[in-house]
């Protein structure tokens, strides 16, 4: 019983990424659909499990057409040099800018959008 009370505690412990991570591995490994694995741990969680998101991460999916100019605007948010900023617009889909505000996270992402680039916010 004191196992099926620890395990219960690390389930009520998982962030959204995390419960993510078990619904995929439950699908991979043993063929447990994650709609099922979610609403299982969304039951056992209950409402203290639901916080509003306040770190944002920008990720660059695709540099799209004109990569240039958004290597050049990876380069001035990020502070990376040249070559690091084209590297890492030429291995998208990478993280731009992590743990921002979402405002700021909104402003980088349109930006980027400007410039051509696909960005999602998660």
């Amino acid at each position: 019983m004191a196992d099926v009370k620890a395990l219960a505690e690390q389930l009520v412990g998982l962030t959204v990424k995390e419960v993510q991570e078990l619904a995929d591995v439950l699908k991979a490994e043993y063929g447990i659909e994650p709609a099922a694995a979610a609403v299982v741990v969304s039951a056992e969680a209950g409402p203290a499990a639901v916080e509003e998101k306040t770190a944002f991460n920008v990720v660059l999916k695709n540099g799209g057409a004109s990569k240039l100019n958004v290597v050049k605007i990876v380069k001035d948010l990020t502070g990376l040099g040249l070559k690091e900023a084209k590297e890492l617009v030429d291995g998208a889909p990478k993280n731009v800018k992590e743990g921002v505000s979402k405002a700021e996270a909104e402003d980088i992402a349109a930006k980027l959008k400007e410039a051509g680039a696909d960005v999602e916010i998660a």
